[in-house]
């Protein structure tokens, strides 16, 4: 064989070589395109439905703003959700429960445990949440103190954090979670709470919390 002669057999080699790796190249892109079009018709075809949150009740332990533009609280809350989806799961990642008063956070932020939920399955939650001394605006400080006086005061606790969709062996990716949920404290003739220990009083709400995913 001549010089030649191997080198053009050397120049088929390459070729083929390319060529192969052309192939498998484009078998494997063919194959990631067929996997995503099955899952984004599967995701369009089930159609995710947002989780469903309940407050269920609050029980407060201390609540006191009878120092000006300051307040000072202690909670415990009972929040339920549920996974209304037949054929997907929920992973909650990085949940965080806080009360608001006004649109401003009162008491500290507590961090729920990372869950999962399956399909049509509830999860509970019963946090304790806290304020020391937290400031509050001057004008909601006034507000707060006429809403006490007038026996009612109204709250908001708040979850915040991540959620991911699970269908059969695929995970989404994460998505932002925000739940709001009203809660009415009640004081003096007008309080519908229940005395649960000393200084502690459990109010059964049973409250639609309101959810964006």
């Amino acid at each position: 064989m001549t010089a030649k002669d191997k080198g053009n057999d050397c120049g088929n080699h390459g070729k083929g070589r390319r060529r192969l790796v052309r192939t498998i190249t484009g078998c494997l892109l063919l194959f990631l395109v067929v996997v995503l079009v099955t899952i984004l018709i599967i995701w369009a075809v089930l159609r995710p439905t947002k989780p469903r949150f309940t407050l269920q009740d609050t029980t407060v332990y201390g609540f006191n703003a009878s120092v000006p533009n300051f307040l000072t609280s202690n909670f415990q809350v009972t929040v339920s959700s549920r996974n209304p989806n037949d054929r997907i799961g929920v992973y909650y990642d990085r949940l965080v429960l806080y009360a608001t008063y006004r649109n401003q956070q009162v008491t500290l932020r507590t961090s729920l445990p990372p869950t999962y939920q399956g399909h049509n399955e509830n999860s509970v939650w019963s946090p304790f949440v806290y304020g020391n001394s937290v400031p509050i605006a001057p004008d909601s400080s006034v507000v707060l103190k006429s809403e006490q006086a007038s026996g009612s005061v109204f709250m908001v606790i708040k979850i915040d954090g991540r959620v991911r969709w699970k269908v059969g062996t695929f995970v989404s990716g994460r998505y932002r979670l925000n739940v709001r949920c009203p809660a009415y404290i009640t004081f003096g003739s007008r309080s519908t709470g229940v005395s649960v220990g000393e200084n502690a009083v459990k109010y059964q709400l049973v409250t639609r919390c309101s959810v964006s995913v």
